[in-house]
């Protein structure tokens, strides 16, 4: 696809033709009038005549380029012919034949078009000024004829090269057309290849986040259920449930991966309480005590779902990782946003060392959200999560 010119490119163009214009009427046209005014006889009105006629022609293509009367080729000729005439009645038409050379190459419609034109105009030219002279064999000159020739010649020369200079222009907006093009062919590929990726990676996060979860959840219940049937009937019938329980989950939130149900894992309803329903749930099947502090938030359901979520994998990770006996969590809302911070007592990591999934997950989520996670910890001192969201939330 070609660059179209610009409308500056447009206005440039429009201004050096209307220069030419200007300068052909005062260096073309003006000089024969002024000089004409000195003589009286038919010559002069003859040569006047030509001169508004060629004026009036010139005026007419340039205000009505597409007038079925006189098109552009047309006006050459008569252009053409007018410089003859007025080179016969006068003798010396060089000065105007060089002045008007441009419109050649203006209005033709190839170079070769103009060379033709020109080559005509040159000849008519010269003739015109050799047959007046022939009738003034004391004012016979050969100044004009050798402008004529040599301007002739420097026009074809200095058309040439302009046409020369401008195809290379258009082969080298061509070339960077398609270049361009290329480039944003490649372009669009690398986007859509990014939105896959990010597609695969938000997946991903969704599937650790929730169903690997649950699945964890699920085997380690039906472990301790399998190994305490005989001498605890009662409590594998309560991990039995619990295994129910989160089987359901699972099969809620796989529907809403593969988009066959709604955005869920939040019930309508306060988030403390459904925060709250996930700490019972954990300490149901973990032993883990848990003590929480947490006011009824008001934010989107996008904050809420990424707080659930960084609850859900740090509560995860205290089950598979701490070895904890306690777990404290706060949520606080404040006129910037929401915090929540989880911190238990058991027995640390370095943070420095820990590249796991289920961490960088949080935080590109809360990243995503404009949040920032901060995560605290070291050997035998337990561990600090704290999850920041930006809101207007209000409690």
């Amino acid at each position: 696809m070609i660059q179209r010119p610009q409308p500056g490119d447009r206005f440039r163009i429009r201004i050096l033709r209307r220069w030419y214009a200007v300068s052909w009427v005062l260096l073309g046209l003006c000089p024969p009038v002024i000089s004409m005014l000195n003589h009286r006889g038919t010559t002069m009105y003859w040569s006047l005549t030509l001169l508004a006629v060629l004026a009036l022609c010139y005026a007419t293509v340039v205000a009505f380029p597409r007038n079925p009367v006189l098109r552009p080729h047309a006006f050459l000729g008569v252009l053409v012919l007018g410089l003859g005439a007025l080179s016969l009645l006068r003798g010396d038409g060089a000065a105007l034949f060089i002045v008007s050379l441009p419109h050649f190459w203006l209005f033709a419609r190839s170079p070769r078009h103009a060379i033709a034109f020109s080559g005509a105009a040159a000849a008519a030219t010269v003739v015109g000024i050799v047959r007046h002279q022939s009738r003034h064999v004391e004012d016979f000159s050969t100044g004009n004829i050798v402008f004529t020739l040599i301007g002739y010649t420097a026009g074809v020369l200095l058309g040439l090269g302009i046409v020369r200079v401008i195809e290379q222009s258009d082969e080298r907006a061509r070339r960077l057309a398609s270049e361009l093009e290329s480039a944003q062919l490649r372009l669009a590929e690398a986007h859509k290849l990014q939105g896959a990726t990010e597609e695969r990676e938000r997946l991903a996060r969704e599937i650790h986040d929730t169903l690997a979860q649950g699945f964890a959840s699920i085997i380690v219940l039906a472990e301790a259920a399998r190994s305490s049937l005989d001498t605890d009937p009662g409590r594998s019938a309560r991990q039995l449930l619990s295994i129910e329980n989160t089987a359901r989950e699972n099969f809620t939130e796989a529907r809403v991966l593969v988009g066959s149900a709604p955005q869920s894992g939040l019930t309508p309803g306060s988030f403390a309480k459904t925060l709250r329903r996930t700490l019972d749930r954990f300490t149901e099947d973990t032993g883990i005590a848990v003590t929480a502090d947490l006011p009824d938030v008001d934010c989107d359901q996008p904050t809420r779902i990424a707080l659930l979520r960084c609850t859900q994998e740090t509560l995860a990770n205290i089950r598979k990782h701490a070895a904890a006996s306690a777990v404290e969590i706060v949520l606080t809302p404040s006129p910037y946003g929401v915090e929540l911070e989880i911190t238990d007592d058991g027995r640390g990591f370095v943070v420095e060392d820990s590249h796991g999934f289920g961490l960088n997950g949080m935080r590109n989520r809360l990243a995503e959200l404009g949040g920032e996670l901060t995560v605290t910890s070291s050997l035998g001192d337990g561990t600090r999560v704290l999850a920041v969201i930006p809101t207007n939330s209000q409690v």
